[in-house]
């Protein structure tokens, strides 16, 4: 299976605070905050979630297609995906803006203040499909992942339009997009991506019932930290799969995007939803294991050991294709 993944791609600069933002927030004040934060950390990572699912994916042994918009100031960046399986012939190089940035802190119990600038992720939108489809000889399926907004809505109707199966995954770009967005970007996906609070942000912008996002998108799968990952579809009980526990300190930054890696991986050996998540699982919490969301590497035996401890050795044997298919290391490519 041939995978595009469109989105952002950018460099995370990632802040440590030993507090707890709760505990600087105060009841009836919160109409004018002014808050900063004395961060003990600070690590500077490559990242932006379409180049860090593209990153699962090559991993896993795939050679997915990345699509979305950078600065000149990418041309390192882009060798190392390379190294790593990822096909970056379809990313547009800006001429004025530098690659996008996401600042990030996190404080003692993993909650987490952001803020992204677009850059060049702006010219997104101007990318067209069509060549994309020419390049790669045809696409089995397309990620649309947070990126420029007029972007995220230009590749859906246009995978629409040329017959491409795609899968919406709008997390944190629901803050921007109204309803008519949301609605539009739900118009047949076969899976929907989307965390717990991003669940209950999509029915409230659509004005949807759960059970008439599910009448619009083919599996509904709802990521939920340590709780899991839940599997929905329209007509069926739903699906728990447990987390993997991890083996120490975790810096959450592109746990969902290696889930997602994960995840399309599986999906793009054919497996069943449930499968795919308990690959994604073991690949999420992989990533948590390491600071950066691609500072981690992936081993197909140790790999397949986590899912046997995890779901145990029959859901090890069901994935054995995944796990055989791991690209060997080519170096760390998260750290700048």
């Amino acid at each position: 299976m041939r995978i595009a993944v469109t989105g952002s791609i950018a460099t995370d600069h990632l802040l440590t605070f030993p507090g707890r933002f709760g505990d600087q927030l105060i009841a009836g004040e919160l109409d004018k905050v002014s808050l900063s934060f004395l961060a003990d950390e600070l690590d500077v990572r490559r990242g932006g979630v379409a180049a860090n699912i593209a990153y699962g994916l090559g991993a896993l042994g795939l050679r997915p297609l990345l699509v979305g918009a950078v600065g000149r100031d990418f041309a390192e960046y882009g060798r190392r995906l390379a190294d790593h399986g990822v096909d970056t012939g379809s990313v547009h190089v800006s001429e004025t803006r530098h690659t996008a940035r996401f600042i990030c802190t996190t404080d003692a119990e993993q909650n987490q203040i952001g803020t992204f600038y677009a850059g060049a992720m702006a010219e997104a939108r101007h990318i067209a499909l069509a060549p994309v489809l020419a390049r790669a000889g045809g696409l089995d399926l397309l990620l649309v992942s947070p990126n420029d907004p007029e972007a995220m809505l230009r590749h859906t109707r246009e995978a629409a339009e040329l017959g491409v199966a795609f899968c919406a995954d709008p997390s944190q770009q629901l803050a921007r997009l109204d309803g008519d967005e949301v609605r539009l970007l739900l118009r047949g996906p076969r899976h929907l991506f989307t965390n717990a609070y991003e669940a209950q942000l999509v029915q409230e912008r659509t004005g949807w019932t759960e059970r008439q996002v599910l009448e619009r998108v083919g599996t509904w799968v709802i990521t939920r930290g340590a709780d899991g990952v839940r599997i929905l579809a329209a007509g069926r009980p739903a699906v728990d799969v447990p987390a993997v526990p991890a083996a120490g300190p975790v810096e959450p930054t592109g746990a969902g995007d290696a889930f997602r890696a994960g995840f399309l991986a599986a999906t793009a050996r054919k497996d069943d939803p449930e499968r795919a998540a308990r690959l994604g699982a073991v690949v999420a919490t992989t990533a948590l294991e390491s600071v950066g969301p691609q500072a981690y590497t992936l081993d197909g035996a140790l790999l397949s050991a986590r899912v046997a401890d995890a779901y145990g050795t029959a859901a090890a044997a069901d994935l054995a294709a995944e796990t055989a298919a791991v690209r060997a290391p080519a170096g760390v490519v998260g750290a700048v």
